[in-house]
């Protein structure tokens, strides 16, 4: 029971915040007599929060960087402009449009990963100055009214769904089929993880509270399918934000670069000393941030089928907000994508609910402040209780005892020094 205590200990942001949003689904489940997990608002909120989920993506890689971007709600207006612009006033073809767009939000990222990682300025006011930047640009490029009229091809990025295929039994067969695609995918990789974890000698949960965990999230992920494919399926934009869940957890958790931004933001100066080019990795980091930007603002384009200069607004709190709601600490080093995903769904289903409830506008941004404020906080209270027991995060990862031939070398090393004062074993 220690061993299970001590893991629960050491990944409490993660739990606190997975179980906070099922508190949260709960008690808008209760009190709206069963509307918000009603399939069609659950594909709803997808395509709604969908922008924000994607911007929390590219913040949280930010914020561990030990870095903030608050131009990401500008750029994604400007890049969502400029696509407009493009497709309606000078014949672009969509797709090319899309990519040129992409191009330009990385273009403008690493516009700021070269202030920032070359020259030295604080990103707080890089990004603060294009936020005013990009603001104006988008307003010159609309000449201050709403450009619409864009192509369906384009306006399904956002509004579409994928397609039915198979025979018909009332539910979207092809999101099922990807449901159960994802579960099995997830446990593979969790009882690899275990492997691994058990080879090293680190503290892995008992079979059975690990076999009840996979039957759970399955059984969640499962459920959520089902609604979905109750309803029209999986929106267009759900694949292309799962697809990034996917490959930028792969991203932070297994590649070097991953690593080499976790490193940064625990600890620049041991981080240059090891030899890690700190200057290269906060110009991509930037440089991916202005992508993600670009891709939310053309998904928030289309999925209001126009371009409109006030487009944006807020976005970089939201997109703030959901990282460190999930986990992301202030000063950096801490946070997952994952994290991040459910910090924008907590954030998501507090809008969702409480409009569903008829709260006003008002009250909804205090609580959502309120709710932020409380996240800081627990995040603070968490760092200084593991500070108690070996520092933050000590808890998560016992250290592994040294290979045998280490050791070895260390006796050898020690018995030609000789006791300590000595000055040395004598050589004859």
């Amino acid at each position: 029971m220690s061993n299970v205590a001590s893991i629960l200990r050491g990944n409490i942001r993660q739990y606190g915040m997975i179980i906070a949003l099922a508190a949260i689904v709960l008690l808008f489940q209760i009190t709206t007599d069963g509307v918000l997990l009603k399939p069609i608002n659950v594909s709803n909120l997808i395509v709604q929060n969908a922008h924000i989920l994607i911007l929390a993506i590219g913040m949280v890689i930010v914020i561990v960087a030990r870095h903030i971007d608050l131009s990401v709600g500008s750029v994604a207006a400007f890049v969502g402009a400029v696509g407009a612009t493009m497709m309606t006033k000078h014949d672009v073809p969509w797709i090319l449009a899309v990519i040129l767009c992409l191009a330009l939000g990385a273009a403008i990222g690493a516009w700021h990963g070269f202030w920032v990682a070359y020259v030295g300025i604080p990103a707080f006011i890089v990004t603060l100055s294009s936020m005013l930047l990009f603001r104006g640009l988008t307003y010159v490029t609309l000449k201050g009214a709403t450009v619409g009229s864009l192509p369906n091809g384009f306006n399904k990025i956002a509004n579409g769904f994928l397609p039915e295929i198979g025979p018909d039994t009332d539910l979207h067969n092809l999101t099922l089929v990807l449901g159960v695609l994802v579960v099995a995918l997830l446990v593979f990789f969790d009882v690899r993880k275990r492997a691994a974890a058990k080879r090293y000698n680190f503290e892995v949960l008992p079979f059975a509270l690990f076999a009840l965990k996979q039957v759970v999230l399955g059984a969640v992920i499962m459920e959520f399918a089902y609604l979905l494919a109750d309803a029209r399926g999986l929106p267009i934009v759900g694949l292309i934000l799962f697809a990034l869940i996917g490959i930028y957890t792969f991203i932070m958790s297994r590649t070097v670069f991953g690593r080499h931004v976790y490193a940064i933001g625990g600890n620049v100066g041991a981080a240059t000393m090891s030899g890690v080019n700190t200057k290269r990795v906060d110009f991509l980091v930037m440089t991916n941030m202005g992508l993600l930007a670009g891709l939310a603002g053309l998904v928030t384009t289309a999925r209001l089928t126009a371009a409109n200069p006030k487009a944006g607004t807020n976005f970089e709190l939201d997109a703030i907000a959901a990282s460190f709601i999930g986990g992301a600490a202030v000063t950096g080093g801490v946070g997952t994508v994952i994290g991040a995903i459910i910090g924008g769904l907590v954030m998501g289903v507090l809008n969702n609910g409480m409009s569903l409830n008829s709260i006003g506008v008002d009250w909804q941004q205090a609580i959502k402040g309120l709710v932020l404020l409380l996240a800081v906080a627990f995040d603070v209270w968490n760092k200084k209780r593991t500070a108690g027991s070996g520092g933050a995060g000590a808890e998560t990862e016992p250290t592994p005892p040294p290979p045998d031939e280490l050791v070895e070398e260390i006796r050898t090393l020690e018995t030609e020094a000789g006791p300590p004062g000595s000055g040395g074993a004598v050589r004859h």
